[in-house]
């Protein structure tokens, strides 16, 4: 048993990791370079690398290259460069123009820093395959998208997170080759659906969770294949075409009411202790087509992959988030993908990389490189200087040789984390970036979301933090939220587009946020109210509505098997195995 030396809960090492740990250890002129075991628990360490993420936190600035003006994911008072799509990817700048000697006098992440401070980054990360979608970030081969974070081949979906083959979506988080839905989560192949979590191969309905191949069903829990049933009772259709006319989704006030209620009703029923499907030997939550998998949340298509989030087509890692498309042999990793092998250390490695140790930005067939920044099409890079690959392997061991001796400052430090780990020499090698060395806030990035913290939690733990505030939108009026109400129907009069001149303060946070016209058709279309809290907040009360990306040990209501599930003890639903649970529904 190990104590994490951050925040000194107890975690486990096993043989299996000690394997992994071995097997990803680098061989470099001959001589291993053994990995050790972490001194931080899983979620410390997720939390750092997450802290080097930042999906949805878009600014106005000039570019450092031309002075054009840009969107970007790093506000304007960064000190260091930021480059547009086409001027990062031209050949009009050289990676190589800001190489550096290795300096065996200071430490590898202090030169890391200088060299990260001078190289240029990338503004947003949005293929050349999109269109009409400036203002989204992390996503390929979009159409007319706005406010879209991390998603691919979709088309008119405002306001949504890790979409893929998507039409016509509003405010959803997680769904896949679905249409016209609004507000879900966790939804698979389905159409015209509004507040419905955990869904797949429905269509015309509201309010659902946990259902499977329905139609025009509203309030229900737990159906399959079923049609017209509302709280989980049948109908004929033309009763139940009768008994929706008493509900007034156009009112956002009797919205949310019945969303508090549908939330209510569901916590009833028995929940299933995880969602899997199509798994062998696997733990954690939302995983489909995975084996021999532990403690991994939200990814498909894995095998022998460990303490992962946002994970897809990805085999033998450790460590990683946002890795997809054929990742394989990655450790410690944060954003990585398409055909990219043996990753360790490093941030947003991809396509097609490889051999890469504490990279950044790295990409387009560049393998063999340690400590570098912003590289295409290279090999044998020492902090982004060139060597031969005999040189390469002579100086890399020397370097990690160095990092060996070299410790870390606290609370990341590898002082006291455990009997283990005391007399051993505890230093740089085998830990992740200093969380120091992120290129954003704390309370810019995704570890934001998953593990938030105040600005002075954040600074004492050795995170970044950002005071930066956008300047105010240009609107002719501001409108309270509260000042909507009776007026929603005015607004969503066709010829009367006056809201798109003014913008909503929202009513929780009070930022104001304005109203795009095509949102606005989709609300007219599906007779929906105008949304009164901003955009960053209606995506965070999505993300309250999931279970913590954490797993606890607990037994089945049913049958009192243990159980590995997202549903910590203290929470008020009955929670069953999973053959206890398909007996209720089938």
């Amino acid at each position: 048993m190990e104590i994490c030396n951050k925040c000194k809960s107890t975690f486990n090492v096993t043989d299996k990791d000690k394997v992994f740990y071995d097997k990803i250890s680098p061989i470099l002129n001959g001589k291993k370079f053994q990995i050790p075991a972490p001194t931080l628990c899983p979620d410390c360490r997720k939390q750092r690398r997450l802290s080097f993420r930042s999906d949805s936190m878009l600014y106005e600035r000039k570019s450092s290259f031309s002075q054009k003006s840009m969107l970007s994911q790093y506000k304007p008072n960064t000190n260091f460069p930021v480059y547009n799509y086409d001027e990062w990817w031209s050949d009009n700048w050289d990676p190589f123009d800001y190489g550096q000697d290795f300096d065996f006098n200071k430490p590898l992440f202090t030169q890391f820093q200088t060299l990260r401070n001078k190289v240029p980054r990338l503004a947003l990360y949005i293929d050349n395959l999109c269109e009409n979608s400036k203002y989204c970030n992390q996503i390929s081969q979009c159409k007319n998208c706005y406010l879209a974070i991390s998603g691919s081949n979709s088309e008119d979906c405002y306001y949504t997170y890790r979409l893929v083959d998507c039409r016509n979506c509003i405010d959803c988080l997680m769904i896949t080759n679905s249409e016209l839905c609004y507000q879900c989560i966790e939804t698979f192949s389905s159409y015209d659906c509004h507040f419905c979590k955990q869904i797949s191969n429905c269509s015309n309905c509201s309010f659902l969770s946990d259902c499977q191949s329905c139609d025009h069903c509203l309030f229900s829990f737990g159906l399959r294949g079923k049609s017209y049933y509302i709280f989980n009772k049948e109908y004929t259709k033309n009763e139940f075409q009768e008994k929706i006319k008493q509900f007034d989704f156009s009112s956002y006030s009797k919205q949310q009411e019945y969303l508090d209620e549908f939330i209510k009703y569901t916590k009833k029923f028995p929940h299933k202790f995880a969602q899997l499907k199509k798994t062998e030997n696997v733990t954690g939550d939302n995983i489909e087509s995975a084996k021999n998998c532990f403690n991994v949340f939200d990814g498909t298509n894995l095998e022998d992959v460990s303490y992962a989030q946002f994970a897809d087509s990805t085999k033998d890692s450790m460590d990683v988030n946002y890795c997809c498309d054929y990742t394989t042999l990655h450790y410690e990793v944060c954003t990585s993908g398409i055909n990219a092998y043996n990753i360790i250390f490093s941030i947003d490695t991809w396509p097609n990389v490889s051999n890469l140790l504490y990279c950044d930005s790295c990409s387009n067939s560049t393998d063999n490189c340690f400590a570098c920044i912003g590289l295409r099409h290279k090999q044998y890079c020492i902090l982004n200087k060139q060597y031969s690959k005999q040189e390469y392997e002579e100086l890399v061991p020397k370097i990690i040789e160095h990092m060996q001796l070299t410790p870390l400052s606290p609370p990341y430090s590898r002082g006291e984390a455990s009997e283990a780990s005391r007399g051993v020499n505890l230093s740089e090698w085998g830990e992740f970036f200093d969380p120091s060395l992120s290129p954003f806030g704390y309370n810019e990035t995704v570890a934001q979301e998953y593990f938030p913290l105040t600005k002075k939690q954040a600074l004492e733990q050795g995170f970044n933090w950002s005071d930066y505030e956008a300047p105010f939108p240009k609107v002719e009026k501001i409108i309270k939220a509260e000042d909507i109400d009776g007026k929603d129907q005015k607004f969503l009069i066709p010829e009367n587009n006056n809201i798109l001149n003014y913008a909503i303060e929202c009513e929780i946070t009070h930022k104001p946020f304005r109203i795009i016209k095509q949102e606005l058709d989709f609300y007219r279309k599906h007779n929906l109210p105008l949304p009164k809290r901003h955009p960053d907040q209606r995506h965070k009360d999505r993300l309250s509505l999931r279970n913590p990306r954490k797993l606890w040990n607990r037994t089945c209501n049913k049958c009192n098997i243990p159980i590995q599930t997202s549903y910590s003890p203290d929470r008020p639903e009955t929670v069953y195995c999973e053959k206890c649970y398909l007996e209720t529904v089938y």
